[in-house]
């Protein structure tokens, strides 16, 4: 059998999920498989669009209420990984592209705006320190064989998305945001099984509304857990859940407000369509909130796969 054939058949499918929320929904995320093994030298592309309609987060020190939106946003990600001290690691960018409309009440009486334009960067370096060796395209094919893979990760948005300090409502955030997450993932027979813990951290808008206050926001901690079932190579489908807590703000060393204890969840499925290339539609939705989670998410993300041999 070719070797690129027994590639195929031996690699666990891998997911680039690009983010398809604005940037205060960084906590809500779900990703199936992050952690998966790849050899090394594999590339991957991935172009994505979402929609998301409800009452999608907005920054608590906003003074708006029964708020209603619809954001769409579509992305363009690149991976690569690669072999550093003999263990798998990852590097991803994303770049994501926002639009849509927000209604709410402001003072007794409804008002709505509309942004589009460019959300915030993010970028994301993971290791895999057991299970997951450093392998050619070739090795993996021949010897890897599904184990437990225990990695960390971390991700990092840097604030070069529009904003506008004169504007309550942006698509950018203005600050940067830091978040080391560690992961497990357990293969039983066809089933796969992650479970990730980490938390978000970020720094001060110095420049928020109406431009010369200060924003400030406590961390975020996140959990999610994922059970996926392998039908056959690059055909699987998982069931997803998330829980996040913290992320109260103020401004000007104010009061605190808008803490989250907040929970999600969604099915993702993951569709072979041509060689190297696959198609993940994804559904989510909240499940309990005290901020900011009552709204669904539907999108679709198509990934393209290069192996380098040499």
């Amino acid at each position: 059998m070719p070797v690129l054939a027994r590639l195929s058949a031996s690699l666990t499918a891998f997911t680039l999920f690009i983010i398809v929320l604005s940037a205060p929904a960084w906590s809500q995320e779900l990703e199936p498989r992050a952690y998966s093994a790849s050899p090394v030298g594999t590339t991957f592309l991935v172009a994505s669009y979402g929609r998301s309609s409800g009452s999608v987060l907005l920054d608590p020190t906003i003074p708006i209420t029964d708020i209603h939106a619809t954001i769409n946003s579509s992305g363009i990600g690149v991976g690569q990984t690669f072999g550093l001290f003999h263990r798998q690691c990852l590097f991803t960018a994303a770049l994501p592209y926002a639009w849509g409309s927000i209604t709410g009440s402001v003072d007794e009486s409804t008002r709505s705006i509309t942004r589009s334009g460019l959300s915030d960067i993010r970028m994301k370096m993971s290791m895999n320190f057991i299970g997951s060796p450093a392998m050619s395209p070739e090795e993996f094919a021949k010897e890897y064989r599904p184990k437990t893979i225990v990695g960390a990760s971390l991700t990092v948005s840097a604030p070069t998305g529009q904003y506008d300090p004169a504007k309550l409502i942006n698509l950018g955030s203005n600050r940067w945001a830091l978040k080391p997450e560690v992961g497990v993932s357990f293969p039983v027979k066809k089933l796969y099984l992650d479970a990730y813990a980490g938390a978000w951290f970020f720094t001060d808008n110095s420049a928020y509304f109406p431009g010369n206050a200060n924003r400030a926001q406590d961390p975020v901690t996140t959990v999610q857990g994922h059970v996926s079932y392998t039908f056959r190579p690059r055909l699987w489908l998982a069931m997803d859940a998330t829980w996040y807590r913290g992320g109260g703000a103020s401004v000007n060393n104010g009061p605190s407000m808008g803490e989250q204890n907040n929970s999600r969840a969604g099915v993702t499925l993951s569709l072979p369509i041509f060689k190297g290339q696959s198609v993940k539609v994804a559904f989510s939705t909240g499940t309990t909130a005290s901020v900011g989670s009552k709204f669904n998410t539907l999108s679709i993300a198509w990934q393209k796969v290069w192996f380098d041999h040499r």
